[in-house]
């Protein structure tokens, strides 16, 4: 990629780049650790013989949420919890398979169900953010982008950079989401005994490598936002 510095274009002669390559390494890290775990557990059949889909609607019809219904996604969707139609979704090998992944996998997006049903608020408020953080990650760079061929316009620059700021804000919300959705797939996993011991401690670790991929997803936000306001926050200009 190509960054405006000095007047000039060119490759690498921004030094803010190092933020990029720390947030990328943050998240290539993280990503390799939860695929790393989930595999090794993916392996390992849980001793109840559980499919993520039996577990997951263990749960719920547990909790009393008979509405909220389990489906089998394809593809990249991955797996999640939509509250437009209070369903869990998970992916083909979550959904069929009886592993101590799919068990902890399907425990965690019943977690947001139950958040949901609830009304927990750091998710309501997640959710609340969703149109305007849609917009605001679109126009952000583009405004910014804009602003400096504008002869460096701050008002355009400063709208660009609030408007990326939503998306970072949107992120750093999603942790306290992520997190409680754990800690209650745990203890709903203990609580109706869908996994042994040893086996509630291996969905703990691929609980807490997922989470990590956040966690990384929002230092790389932050990292990125940080890198903007230096490079385009003051009242800087080019130069010839």
């Amino acid at each position: 990629m190509l960054y405006f510095y000095g007047g000039y274009y060119g490759m690498y002669m921004d030094p803010t780049y190092l933020l990029v390559l720390i947030g990328l390494m943050l998240c290539l890290g993280a990503n390799a650790l939860v695929n790393s775990t989930m595999g090794k557990y993916g392996r390992i059949r849980n001793m109840r013989g559980l499919t993520g889909a039996e577990a997951a609607r263990r749960i719920l019809d547990s909790e009393g949420l008979y509405q909220v219904s389990v489906e089998c996604v394809r593809g990249n969707q991955g797996d999640h919890y939509d509250p437009r139609t209070n369903t869990v979704r998970l992916s083909e090998s979550n959904y069929s398979q009886a592993s101590v992944t799919a068990v902890g996998v399907a425990a965690h997006e019943c977690g947001h169900a139950i958040q949901h049903a609830k009304g927990y608020a750091p998710l309501k408020i997640r959710s609340s953010l969703v149109p305007v953080v849609n917009i605001g990650s679109n126009l952000g760079i583009p405004l910014i982008l804009l602003g400096v061929l504008l002869g460096w316009n701050q008002v355009l620059i400063q709208i660009g950079i609030w408007a990326f700021s939503l998306a970072v804000l949107f992120q750093l919300v999603t942790l306290p989401v992520e997190f409680n959705a754990s800690f209650r797939a745990v203890e709903k996993v203990q609580q109706y005994g869908l996994l042994g011991a040893q086996e509630t401690e291996g969905c703990k670790k691929v609980l807490r490598a997922a989470a990590l991929t956040y966690v990384a997803a929002a230092a790389s936000s932050i990292l990125q936002l940080l890198r903007l306001v230096l490079l385009f926050g003051g009242n800087r200009r080019s130069r010839d």
